[in-house]
């Protein structure tokens, strides 16, 4: 097999180096150089078995997985197969484990109970920014999330929610439903839709078409009139290039020499110089009629201090918004689609709960309301299931900034062991472990969405702590919510980092979903695999959905 390194063959490229170097040091010292560069790295990792098989571990910190590369340690294991890798490891080490991943020590805490210690922990102890600003400044911009004090992002997360009052979300359900239907009319995938022949049936990337109708969406409802009007193509490259920054690499390898990280960050210049002319024609009086959305909301905001945002700051929280409201929402959109095309069943019952609600007297389907979103049982009940499954991020982390006991109830139970996380490492949390729990979910690995309606269930009590007033609420600087970190199910995270988009989120995944089954019948064979190797877990492929246009359509 021969590989390039872009500009020649790498094979030729070896054989060069070789003889260039047998032609200065000789043919001797050639063997020599190329036995070193064989046997050392074998040597090195003989010496990392021998040490983890004859070296005592220290008894006050947690056991460390085994792992065969030094630096590289359990990055492969983990990284194609986390939810697997983290049941495994509990198998042989119980729910408290370190494992290396490139040279960082990452100590896990599993279940409802490793959840809370992570995610209610301090902040000045487990901390965020650290853990995450070499990932997301490149990408959203200086001076807002991680790239600021913890006290000044929950002030700005505090901005985002006046964003997010119910009279804006009411007047988002018709304009995420007009978007969808357009999407369909502008899209080569939903031709079918047009066809008078309601046998036929096409086909469509399911991603691909979450991907487009959600970023068109939000940019319609939370972004504004202006950003939605320049969505053409030197906007999508530009959001392209500045995803391509937004991965497992640049969040182990922050600065690496190419040219996506280059691409990154023109790209992140540019969308920020786009906003911020945004905001300054909007001071200037140039441009009306943006009562709804979230940049007139932010202009409005000052903080404590009485300091309104800066311009940048305004554009900085718009991209964060566009960009983690994409991905999250496309996924999961994804994975619900992906399901109910499986099971025809929910499908049909999804289809009958909207006649139930919605019809008109000659059989169509009147428009929605948010109110009456939020009323549909089953839909709500296929989102959490959808969620439950699939939560957009598996793992969570913390750098640790001090040194930090683990309680013995979590590290060992029953037992007087208390194990302590050093300063310098890093703590993770991975909710989904404990939402595809078998310990506590019945068919954990099953898509049933009806477990959500069982008043008794684990469901129901899982959601009463995250989400209801039964569960204890903490203001942590921009309103009250849910504490939720020992629930068993965090789809949204919990505590202070805890996702204030979940409305907007719901409503946008529940009106998407509502419209696309009101028009069309869809059907797959086999629900694909999950792809870790991206920062949100998406399908594999093939994910292509078929579909055909409804009777009443």
């Amino acid at each position: 097999m021969t590989f390039t390194n872009g500009t020649i063959p790498f094979s030729d490229a070896w054989s060069g180096y070789l003889a260039h170097a047998q032609a200065q040091i000789g043919p001797v010292n050639t063997r020599l150089l190329l036995l070193l560069l064989v046997n050392v790295p074998i040597l090195a990792i003989l010496l990392n078995v021998v040490r983890q098989v004859l070296l005592p571990s220290k008894p006050n910190e947690p056991p460390v997985v085994f792992h065969w590369f030094p630096f590289v340690g359990s990055a492969v294991g983990y990284g194609n197969d986390p939810l697997n890798f983290f049941f495994k490891c509990r198998e042989k080490y119980g729910d408290v484990f370190t494992f290396i991943l490139f040279g960082r020590r990452v100590t896990v805490t599993l279940g409802s109970k490793g959840n809370n210690f992570v995610l209610g922990g301090k902040s000045l102890v487990f901390n965020a920014e650290d853990a995450y600003t070499h990932l997301t400044t490149p990408v959203f911009g200086k001076d807002v999330v991680y790239d600021v004090p913890n006290d000044v992002f929950m002030e700005q997360k505090k901005f985002v929610k006046v964003g997010l009052s119910t009279d804006n979300l009411r007047a988002y359900v018709g304009m995420i439903e007009e978007e969808v239907e357009e999407y369909f009319k502008s899209d080569a995938a939903f031709s079918v839709l047009q066809s008078n022949d309601i046998n036929e049936w096409g086909q469509f990337d399911v991603l691909t078409a979450l991907q487009g109708i959600t970023i068109l969406t939000a940019s319609r409802t939370l972004q504004g009139q202006e950003v939605r009007a320049g969505m053409d193509k030197t906007f999508a490259e530009l959001y392209n290039d500045l995803d391509g920054g937004f991965t497992p690499l640049n969040f182990l390898f922050p600065s690496l020499p190419l040219d996506s990280y280059r691409r990154r960050d023109v790209a992140q210049k540019k969308m920020s110089d786009f906003y911020v002319n945004i905001i300054r024609q909007r001071k200037n009086g140039t441009t009306t009629d943006h009562e709804h959305d979230m940049i007139a909301a932010l202009m409005q905001q000052s903080y404590r201090d009485g300091r309104t945002l800066k311009d940048h700051e305004i554009a900085h929280i718009m991209i964060a918004l566009l960009m983690a409201g994409q991905h999250t929402s496309s996924a999961t959109g994804s994975w619900a689609l992906l399901h109910i095309a499986e099971r025809p069943d929910i499908g049909e019952a999804l289809y009958q709960e909207q006649v139930k609600y919605f019809a008109n007297p000659d059989g169509s389907l009147r428009s929605m309301t948010y109110e009456e979103i939020r009323q549909l049982p089953l839909m709500d009940s296929v989102i959490r299931e959808t969620l439950r499954m699939h939560p957009p991020i598996h793992s969570i982390m913390r750098y640790v900034r001090d040194d930090m006991p683990i309680p013995a109830t979590l590290a060992a139970p029953g037992k007087d062991t208390t194990y302590v996380v050093p300063k310098g490492h890093y703590v993770l949390a991975s909710p989904v472990v404990s939402q595809m729990d078998p310990r506590i979910w019945k068919e954990a690995d099953k898509w049933e969405p009806s477990r959500w309606s069982d008043p008794t269930g684990v469901a129901a009590q899982a959601s009463m702590t995250y989400d209801d007033a039964q569960g204890e609420k903490i203001d942590y600087g921009f309103g009250a919510v849910s504490k939720g970190t020992e629930s068993p199910y965090q789809p949204f995270g919990a505590g202070k980092h805890r996702c204030i988009g979940e409305q907007f989120a719901y409503l946008q995944l529940g009106t998407i979903i509502a419209t696309i089954l009101r028009h069309m019948e869809i059907k797959i064979e086999k629900v694909p695999e999950h792809n870790y190797h991206t920062m949100i877990t998406l399908p594999k492929t093939p994910r292509a959905i078929s579909y055909r246009r409804r009777k009443f359509d």
